[in-house]
C-alpha cells in the first residue's frame, strides 16, 4: 500500500455546508435522520454494520413512505471486516403471468407507471432478512421494533410526505381508499407539526414477529421469511393483486403476481462488477442493473484528465455518460447475457472514447461489443413532453433536490432512499431501497403498505435484454457503491434519483478521487445530470443534448457548456443529487462519514 490518504479530509479552505464526520466507534449516513439515529443506536446496544443497516432500512419504510415501502426492492454491496466484497440481490422478477402478450392484449405497449400490472415480486424484505441471518448478530425483534415503534406511535413527517399525498389526494379519496385510510386520517394529509402513524404496518410487523418466533436466532429469520412469502403476507398480496385498480392508463386492471411467484422467491448473493481506476476498485451490482454504467464511464476516461470543474471537465463526462447509458439501454438486462468484459474492455472503450468531440451529441450511439451489433427499442428516441422524461423516479431536480414529485399529467413520481453504514470492526454496507411508494399502488389494507412499481422499466417489445420476461428482474436504476484502495475496502456510497444516480455517483466518486475533496466537499460540490437517453420510467421519454446543471454553477462553465451545443437547464442552487457516504481508513481504524444538506432530511451520524 502507498502512504496516500484513502479518502481525503476536509481541507481548511475548503467550504461546506457541515463538516465531514470523523471517530472511531461507527459511522452512518442516511437520507433520513431517523433512520441513521436507529442505526446508531443498534451500533451503540453492540450491533454491526450489518445490524444497523436492517434496522434502518425498516425504518426508512416507516418515515419515507413516498420514498420506499417493504414490498418494494433493495440492492445492497457490503464488504466484511476481512475484505469480502458481495452483491446482495433484493430485486425481484416478473411473475409467472406477467407476459407482454397478456400486456398487449390489454390494449397497452407500455407496462402502465402504477398499480398491480407493474408490480415486481417483492424483493427488499427477504433481502433485508438474509442479510441479518448470514451476517448480523442481534435478534429480529430487537432490530423491528424502531420501525414498529414509529409506525404505532407516530413519527413527525418531513413535508415532502404530505406534499406527495396532496398530488394524489382526489386519487386516493375515490379510488385508492385504503391509502386515503393512512395517509389521509380526518380527511388531512400528513404535515411535519403533526404525528404520522401506521396503525396496520405495525400490527404486520407484530403478527409476524409473532408467527416466527423461536429461540434460535437464525431459525427465526427464516420463520419471518417463510411467513412473508407464503403466510398471511403473501395472502393480502395476492388479494391485492387481483383487485382491479385505476392506474396511469386510466383504465382499472389487476395484476399478476400470484402466490407461487411469492413462494418460490429468494434474495441471494452475487459478486460485484468491479473497475480499477487510478488505484481505486470500484464496485457495482451487474448487468440486471445501470451499475456497470458508473464503470463504463471510468472506463472512457482518458489518461489526462481536464481541470476539475471546468466546462471542458462537464463536458467530458457527460458525453461519456451518453456513451455508456447508450450501452445500457442496448445491453443492460436480465432476459439477454450482457457482455460486461466486452464493454468495460480497454479496446472497445479506445474506439467509444474517440467519439466524444467538441461540441454535444443529440444522439443515442451504442457500441458494437464483440462485433455484435445493438438493439435499441423502437420507442428510444421518443422526446420527452414538458421536460419530465419519466413518471418514476426524477430525473429533472427541482429546488427540493431529487424529491418526488407528480406532474400536473397525474403521472406519480417517486424517488429512493439510501443508507451507508461502517462499523469499528471494519464492516461496510451500502444499500439504496426503493419501490413500494405510497403512490405506486393502493395500500394493502391489511399490512399497511402498497405494492410496487418496477416492471414499468421493462419493454413489451420481445429481443431486448430488458424485455419484460417473467422470471427475470427488470433492469433496476437502484445502484449503491463501495470502492476498494490499493484492494482495501475504504469507501461505500449511493444516493437516490433513478437515471441519474450513476451520474451524480460518478462526480461525487471523482471529486473524491480526482478533486481531492473530503466526502462532505464532493457531496456539496455542485451536480448534475443530462436526460439525453430513454428514461428508465413510464412514460419513457428522452431530451436529446439535455444538462441540467445547480444554480451554483459557475457562470463561465453554462457559458461553456451552451458554447458546445448543450442545452443547458439551470436548476436550483441545491438541486441535483442526495448522496450519502462512509469510509474508513483500515491503517488507523479512523472512520468518517457525510450526508447531503439538499432536501434537507439526510443526515451523517457517528463517533
Amino acid at each position: 500500500m502507498g502512504d496516500h490518504a484513502f479518502v481525503p479530509a476536509d481541507r481548511p479552505s475548503e467550504f461546506t455546508t457541515r463538516p465531514t464526520l470523523t471517530g472511531t466507534f461507527g459511522m452512518v449516513s442516511s437520507t433520513h435522520w431517523l433512520a441513521s439515529q436507529t442505526a446508531m443506536a443498534v451500533l451503540e446496544d453492540g450491533g454491526n454494520a450489518f445490524d444497523a443497516a436492517v434496522a434502518a432500512g425498516f425504518v426508512l419504510h416507516v418515515v419515507e413512505p413516498h420514498l420506499n415501502g417493504p414490498a418494494g426492492e433493495v440492492p445492497v454491496l457490503f464488504a466484511t471486516a476481512r475484505g469480502d466484497v458481495r452483491v446482495l440481490c433484493g430485486q425481484g422478477p416478473a411473475p409467472d403471468g406477467a407476459t407482454p402478450d397478456h400486456y398487449r392484449s390489454l390494449g397497452l405497449d407500455l407496462v402502465p407507471g402504477t398499480g398491480p400490472l407493474a408490480a415486481a415480486v417483492p424483493g427488499a424484505f427477504d433481502a433485508w432478512m438474509l442479510l441479518l441471518r448470514d451476517h448480523g448478530t442481534r435478534p429480529l425483534p430487537r432490530l423491528l421494533r424502531y420501525a414498529v415503534e414509529y409506525a404505532e406511535h407516530g413519527h413527525a413527517p418531513v413535508a415532502r410526505v404530505g406534499e406527495t399525498v396532496e398530488t394524489v389526494r382526489e386519487l386516493f379519496e375515490t379510488e385508492w381508499t385504503s391509502s386515503a385510510e393512512v395517509y389521509l386520517p380526518q380527511g388531512r394529509s400528513p404535515s411535519p407539526g403533526a404525528l404520522l402513524r401506521n396503525p396496520a404496518l405495525a400490527r404486520t410487523w407484530r403478527r409476524l414477529l409473532a408467527e416466527a418466533a423461536h429461540p434460535d436466532r437464525e431459525r427465526e429469520i427464516d420463520n419471518a421469511r417463510a411467513v412473508w412469502r407464503e403466510g398471511f403476507v403473501a395472502e393480502a398480496l395476492v388479494r391485492q393483486a387481483a383487485r382491479p385498480t385505476l392506474d396511469t392508463s386510466g383504465a382499472r386492471h389487476t395484476g399478476t403476481l400470484a402466490a407461487a411467484d411469492l413462494a418460490r422467491y429468494r434474495a441471494g448473493y452475487e459478486a460485484p462488477l468491479t473497475y480499477d481506476w487510478r488505484g481505486w476498485t470500484v464496485c457495482k451490482a451487474g448487468g440486471w442493473s445501470q451499475g456497470p454504467a458508473l464503470l463504463q464511464q471510468l472506463a472512457l476516461l482518458p489518461d489526462e484528465l481536464p481541470p476539475y470543474g471546468s466546462a471542458d471537465y462537464v463536458h467530458l463526462l457527460v458525453e461519456n455518460c451518453k456513451l455508456a447509458m447508450a450501452d445500457r439501454e442496448a445491453w443492460y438486462g436480465d432476459a439477454a447475457e450482457v457482455p460486461l468484459a466486452a464493454l468495460l474492455s480497454e479496446p472497445y472503450n479506445a474506439a467509444r472514447r474517440a467519439l466524444v468531440g467538441e461540441k454535444a451529441s443529440c444522439e443515442l450511439r451504442p457500441g458494437s461489443p464483440g462485433g455484435r451489433a445493438p438493439v435499441l427499442p423502437a420507442r428510444a428516441g421518443e422526446r420527452a413532453e414538458g421536460g419530465a422524461p419519466g413518471s418514476g423516479e426524477p430525473t429533472v431536480g427541482g429546488s427540493r433536490g431529487g424529491e418526488p414529485s407528480v406532474g400536473a399529467d397525474g403521472l406519480t413520481r417517486g424517488d429512493t432512499c439510501h443508507l451507508d453504514v461502517a462499523d469499528r470492526w471494519g464492516n461496510l454496507v451500502s444499500a439504496t431501497p426503493s419501490g413500494g411508494w405510497l403512490q405506486s399502488n393502493p395500500v394493502v389494507p391489511e399490512l399497511g403498505f402498497p405494492l410496487g412499481t418496477r416492471l414499468q422499466m421493462t419493454w413489451l417489445e420481445p429481443g431486448l435484454p430488458n424485455s419484460l420476461t417473467p422470471g427475470r428482474r427488470p433492469r433496476t436504476t437502484l445502484s449503491p457503491s463501495l470502492a476498494l484502495r490499493d484492494g482495501v475496502p475504504v469507501m461505500a456510497f449511493g444516493t437516490p434519483g433513478g437515471d441519474q444516480q450513476d451520474q451524480w455517483q460518478l462526480h461525487f466518486f471523482l471529486s473524491v478521487a480526482y478533486g481531492g475533496l473530503g466526502l462532505q466537499g464532493a457531496i456539496d460540490a455542485p451536480n448534475w445530470h443530462n436526460d439525453a437517453f430513454p428514461s428508465s420510467f413510464h412514460p419513457r421519454g428522452t431530451r436529446p443534448g439535455s444538462v441540467t446543471v445547480e444554480g451554483r454553477t459557475a457562470p463561465e462553465v453554462v457559458d461553456g457548456l451552451r458554447r458546445r451545443g448543450h442545452d443547458v437547464t439551470v436548476g436550483g442552487d441545491w438541486s441535483e443529487g442526495r448522496l450519502c457516504a462512509v469510509a474508513r481508513d483500515p491503517r488507523t481504524g479512523l472512520l468518517s462519514a457525510a450526508a447531503n444538506p439538499r432536501g434537507m432530511q439526510g443526515y451523517a451520524v457517528g463517533r
